[in-house]
Protein backbone atom coordinates (compact mmCIF):
# COMPACT_ATOMS: atom_id res chain seq x y z
CA UNK A 1 0.00 0.00 0.00
CA UNK A 2 1.49 3.43 -1.32
CA UNK A 3 -0.09 6.53 1.51
CA UNK A 4 2.41 8.88 0.04
CA UNK A 5 1.07 12.37 0.27
CA UNK A 6 1.03 13.91 -3.31
CA UNK A 7 0.99 17.23 -1.40
CA UNK A 8 3.11 19.83 -2.44
CA UNK A 9 4.33 20.27 0.78
CA UNK A 10 7.18 23.10 -0.25
CA UNK A 11 4.83 25.46 -1.29
CA UNK A 12 2.03 25.02 1.53
CA UNK A 13 5.18 25.68 4.05
CA UNK A 14 6.06 28.59 1.67
CA UNK A 15 2.65 30.20 2.03
CA UNK A 16 1.38 32.98 3.71
CA UNK A 17 -1.89 33.58 5.87
CA UNK A 18 -2.92 35.88 2.92
CA UNK A 19 -2.24 32.96 0.41
CA UNK A 20 -4.71 31.31 1.82
CA UNK A 21 -7.84 31.21 0.55
CA UNK A 22 -10.56 30.92 3.51
CA UNK A 23 -13.47 32.61 1.15
CA UNK A 24 -15.48 28.95 1.58
CA UNK A 25 -15.28 29.11 5.60
CA UNK A 26 -18.43 30.88 6.69
CA UNK A 27 -17.29 33.20 9.77
CA UNK A 28 -17.78 32.50 13.31
CA UNK A 29 -20.46 33.83 15.08
CA UNK A 30 -20.98 35.17 18.95
CA UNK A 31 -23.45 32.71 19.09
CA UNK A 32 -20.89 30.10 18.02
CA UNK A 33 -18.48 31.22 20.50
CA UNK A 34 -21.15 31.83 23.75
CA UNK A 35 -21.76 28.06 23.20
CA UNK A 36 -18.36 27.09 22.53
CA UNK A 37 -16.58 24.75 25.16
CA UNK A 38 -13.35 23.91 25.53
CA UNK A 39 -12.71 20.06 25.59
CA UNK A 40 -9.54 18.83 26.49
CA UNK A 41 -7.95 15.33 25.51
CA UNK A 42 -8.66 12.71 28.43
CA UNK A 43 -5.35 11.62 30.13
CA UNK A 44 -4.06 8.33 28.55
CA UNK A 45 -3.10 4.88 29.99
CA UNK A 46 0.27 3.47 30.29
CA UNK A 47 0.07 0.08 29.66
CA UNK A 48 2.75 -3.06 28.67
CA UNK A 49 1.59 -4.70 25.58
CA UNK A 50 4.07 -7.18 23.38
CA UNK A 51 4.39 -6.61 20.03
CA UNK A 52 5.82 -8.68 16.92
CA UNK A 53 8.57 -7.44 16.24
CA UNK A 54 8.10 -6.68 12.62
CA UNK A 55 5.13 -4.45 13.58
CA UNK A 56 6.97 -2.79 16.35
CA UNK A 57 9.85 -1.79 13.61
CA UNK A 58 7.53 -0.40 11.04
CA UNK A 59 6.07 1.71 13.79
CA UNK A 60 9.64 3.08 14.95
CA UNK A 61 10.59 3.54 11.43
CA UNK A 62 7.65 6.34 10.68
CA UNK A 63 9.44 8.41 13.73
CA UNK A 64 9.86 9.70 17.09
CA UNK A 65 6.02 9.65 17.45
CA UNK A 66 5.75 6.11 17.88
CA UNK A 67 4.17 5.70 20.56
CA UNK A 68 1.20 7.81 19.40
CA UNK A 69 1.00 6.15 16.23
CA UNK A 70 0.21 3.00 17.91
CA UNK A 71 -2.61 4.09 20.18
CA UNK A 72 -3.76 6.00 17.06
CA UNK A 73 -4.10 2.66 15.29
CA UNK A 74 -5.93 0.85 18.02
CA UNK A 75 -8.50 3.51 18.85
CA UNK A 76 -8.94 3.57 14.93
CA UNK A 77 -9.49 -0.42 14.96
CA UNK A 78 -11.85 -0.48 18.18
CA UNK A 79 -14.05 2.20 16.39
CA UNK A 80 -13.98 0.40 13.33
CA UNK A 81 -15.15 -2.83 15.27
CA UNK A 82 -18.11 -0.58 17.15
CA UNK A 83 -19.50 -0.25 14.08
CA UNK A 84 -20.43 -4.32 13.73
CA UNK A 85 -22.69 -6.61 16.31
CA UNK A 86 -20.47 -8.81 17.75
CA UNK A 87 -17.78 -7.21 17.89
CA UNK A 88 -17.96 -6.22 21.77
CA UNK A 89 -15.47 -7.49 24.16
CA UNK A 90 -17.22 -10.48 25.67
CA UNK A 91 -16.62 -10.92 29.12
CA UNK A 92 -15.29 -14.33 30.51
Amino acid sequence: MNNTSRTDWVRVDAMNDEDIDTSDIPPLSEEFFAKAQLRMPKSGLTITVKVDPETFAWFKEQGETAEQQMAVALKIYAEAHKAYPGSEAKST
